[in-house]
């Protein structure tokens, strides 16, 4: 697949720590197109991750979902149907609990300023983070699986890390 084949809106779905804000970024800078990461959205700057109001998170996700050119990553499913409606394709980053949680150590430990992080917090390795990975992502991941598999849209599954490389290479994307 070619990366103009996913049009001008593109939703980038995955796990934590699977490097859906890194694709995002270098996307938006190969495509032209706004970079959008939800959790920035999400969550208040200048703390430890608190999540703003859900009213105030929506309206912010719908704010950005209306313009014509973004590439989004997150998932936040509260906020999927309309995100959906007006995406022009998905990509579905399905890598593995393992290369999760590794990436996640090594972001936490040695990345002092990566790709959508929040404003004003230095990560640091939490125990409730562990726990997402590898309790809640494996729930969630058969629900997206099988909501990415309903859509009718051009998307794109990455099952590896290995995989999300070799897209790069294709797509000439710059990290």
């Amino acid at each position: 697949m070619k990366l103009s084949d996913l049009g001008d809106r593109i939703c980038i779905l995955g796990p934590s720590n699977s490097g859906k804000s890194t694709l995002a970024v270098a996307i938006a800078r190969k495509r032209g197109l706004e970079p959008v990461h939800l959790d920035l959205l999400h969550h208040l700057p200048n703390t430890d991750w608190e999540p703003r109001p859900k009213t105030e998170f929506i309206a912010l996700h719908d704010t950005a979902i209306a313009g014509e050119r973004w590439v989004m990553d997150g998932n936040y499913s509260i906020c999927m149907p309309q995100r959906f409606r007006r995406a022009t394709g998905v990509i579905l980053l399905d890598i593995s609990t393992p290369a999760s949680l590794l990436r996640y150590f090594r972001r936490s430990w040695f990345e002092k300023n990566r790709r959508g992080t929040l404003e004003g917090v230095r990560d640091s390795v939490k125990w409730d983070m562990i726990h997402h990975i590898a309790v809640t992502t494996p729930k969630n991941r058969r629900r997206y699986q099988a909501m990415f598999e309903e859509l009718d849209l051009p998307k794109l599954q990455l099952s590896s890390v290995r995989a999300i490389k070799r897209c790069f290479s294709q797509w000439d994307l710059a990290m």
